[in-house]
């Protein structure tokens, strides 16, 4: 069994007597990479933050490696690595410099992965932070999170400044993280495609909650589009259950059902006397669908 990294128990988080975390309960292990999704406002930003100790829970507990994020020692710390959705670099200090000051205080640095990557990543060395653009700060800080191989890697939006072609280098950055078994990763982005393409767990934030944890596989076969086409015209009502949404238009129905099971087909196709066709949908069309 995977080594829990990251336990949150019953953990809320009020912010000026508003509730933006109401009670949560999720573990991270090790090998996990999950993606966190959320519409704008769902407290996405709020719940890494919490997981991360730089607020306190208004209720209940995180621990990670077993000890409350907010008491975490040194030696834990130096094992996660953190992108925020605004980078915090300084604005006097050119790439190389940011650099030079991030390692002295690692005592792990990869510095075959630095040298690397400032290369294919086109990261300017010699420029200040407030000179650069915001694609290149963005890169920076992503490679100052990763630089120390950390054990837990929390991203925040880490690819909304980045082109298509930066973006593809970082997934694949990614892609090579994920596959060490030992760590886990945690990180949120409004492009769910490419989320997709690396994540093995989903976290469905919304008003608050986690309104879905667990495996990508299991969420996209749970959860499919289906196409009735009946011989007589539908009913108003089709009386189906864990309807997320539908449409209907005469004979022809159009419906996102969760908690589906191949079975369901059958009893449909039967109860209207219709062609039934299922189809599965995207970590996208999914999200889109829960939350339209």
């Amino acid at each position: 069994m995977n080594s829990v990294i990251v336990d949150v128990r019953n953990m809320q988080r009020k912010i000026d007597n508003v509730t933006i975390i109401k009670s949560i309960s999720a573990q991270v292990k090790a090998g996990d990479v999950i993606a966190l999704l959320g519409k704008n406002g769902a407290g996405k930003t709020t719940l890494l933050e919490t997981l991360l100790g730089f607020s306190f829970p208004s209720f209940g507990s995180v621990k990670i490696w077993g000890e409350n994020a907010t008491e975490m020692k040194g030696d834990i710390k130096q094992r996660i690595g953190f992108v925020p959705q605004l980078d915090e670099l300084l604005a006097g200090f050119n790439g190389k410099e940011h650099l030079e000051l991030f390692k002295a205080f690692r005592p792990n640095w990869n510095q075959d992965l630095v040298d690397r990557l400032v290369l294919e990543w086109l990261i300017p060395m010699d420029v200040v932070a407030r000179k650069m653009s915001v694609g290149q700060r963005q890169k920076l800080s992503i490679l100052l999170a990763i630089a120390h191989d950390p054990e837990l890697l929390v991203l925040d939006e880490p690819v909304a400044s980045l082109d298509p072609i930066a973006r593809r280098q970082f997934l694949q950055q990614l892609v090579d993280i994920a596959a060490d078994e030992n760590r886990a990763i945690i990180f949120s982005s409004h492009i769910v495609s490419d989320m997709e393409r690396v994540a093995n767990q989903v976290w469905m934030l919304q008003n608050g909650e986690l309104d879905y944890q667990g495996g990508l596989d299991e969420l996209k076969e749970s959860i499919a589009r289906i196409t009735i086409n009946a011989a007589e015209d539908l009913p108003a009502n089709l009386g189906l259950k864990n309807v997320v949404k539908q449409r209907i238009q005469a004979r022809q129905a159009w419906v996102t059902v969760k908690n589906w099971s191949p079975e369901q087909q059958d009893y449909i196709a039967q109860k209207f006397n219709a062609d039934v066709q299922v189809d599965y949908l995207s970590l996208e069309d999914i999200f889109l669908e829960l939350n339209s």
